[in-house]
């Protein structure tokens, strides 16, 4: 597959995804803007706890699909990086407009820093195993919470938002993977 397929791919999951977190905003407003940025992260880390519990055991009780939560991952991911660059008021309600031009406005910047990626690593995600990209969230997840225990200071090591965009391009990969095991 070439990295135009990718990139078509990146954006048809992404649109899915997108449209799921615009109607749940109907449906719920903007509520998520109370969360702490750690309550983000530990709500990334229940996703992403339930999808290796899934791997590991096989046993999935609550039906939703290992495809659904890394869907979740990805709108939490957006959630976060939201709350980590903009000022946003407790309890506001954003309008439909200017969360789309949040959602669009972190996607890309994502996705443009996926291309680079993919373009030095040359694709290589396509040989790695959807465990092992369950196994790289949650190390990164753990990775955010120290940085959060440390009151956002790094040393050398890249910030929470960095670790973000790595999580949401690990859950794209990962559903591209799945899906093309399920065609």
């Amino acid at each position: 597959m070439t990295t135009k397929n990718t990139d078509l791919h990146y954006k048809e999951i992404v649109d899915k995804c997108k449209s799921i977190f615009l109607k749940k905003s109907k449906d719920y407003g903007t509520s998520w803007t109370i969360l702490r940025l750690s309550s983000l992260t530990d709500q990334l880390f229940i996703k992403a706890k339930r999808i290796r519990n899934i791997e590991i055991s096989n046993v999935n009780k609550v039906g939703d699909s290992i495809e659904d939560e890394f869907m979740s991952i990805i709108n939490y991911c957006i959630m976060a990086m939201i709350k980590c660059e903009e000022v946003i008021e407790e309890e506001i309600s954003l309008s439909n407009d200017r969360l789309q031009m949040f959602y669009d406005k972190y996607y890309i910047a994502t996705f443009e820093l996926m291309q680079k990626k993919n373009t030095d690593y040359g694709e290589v995600w396509r040989d790695m195993r959807v465990s092992s990209f369950t196994d790289l969230i949650l190390t990164k997840l753990l990775r955010i919470k120290q940085i959060e225990d440390n009151m956002g200071k790094t040393e050398v090591s890249e910030g929470a938002f960095s670790n973000y965009q790595d999580i949401m391009n690990y859950s794209i990969f990962a559903i591209i993977k799945l899906e093309s095991e399920n065609q």
